[in-house]
């Protein structure tokens, strides 16, 4: 079960889309809105252009994506990690992360905010990946929580 990483390019918005889809759409059933949920190729080839995007593939079969965008001085925010349903719980998630660490030598803060009423989202992010829950606040009609890591 070999697990790599690829840099997504312009023509993978498509792709990128319908892993998105696949991963985000209980949030969408749940919330009602989801913004990694239908996604135009447009705004995915915009977003290509503007933050890397990794593809995670397992056994050639591509399962989800890490990105993520570099503010400075050390400083990144980690947009998204999923992973497509069929494929969680298999440790992608942690390698995922483990891979944002390696291409992103520098980093001395990395953050993100999660649904607060996902519990699994923050038990993975904080029990795997070594975050901390900060504040909470409502985006659109979705109470998140931020969550970040120091070195």
């Amino acid at each position: 079960m070999a697990l790599s990483f690829r840099k997504a390019v312009h023509e993978d918005a498509e792709l990128l889309i319908e892993l998105y889809n696949a991963a985000f759409y209980s949030d969408y059933v749940r919330y009602g809105e989801c913004p990694g949920y239908g996604r135009t190729k447009e705004s995915m080839e915009d977003s290509i252009a503007a933050y890397p995007k990794y593809i995670a593939v397992q056994d050639n079969l591509p399962v989800g994506v890490l990105s993520f965008e570099n503010r400075g001085g050390g400083d990144y925010y980690l947009g998204c990690l999923c992973v497509i349903p069929a494929y969680q719980g298999k440790g992608i998630g942690t390698q995922a992360f483990r891979y944002m660490l390696s291409v992103c030598p520098d980093w001395k803060r990395i953050s993100l905010v999660t649904p607060a009423d996902k519990e699994e989202n923050i038990r993975f992010y904080t029990e795997k990946c070594g975050f901390r829950a900060g504040d909470k606040e409502m985006d659109g009609n979705v109470e998140v929580v931020h969550l970040h890591i120091d070195r």
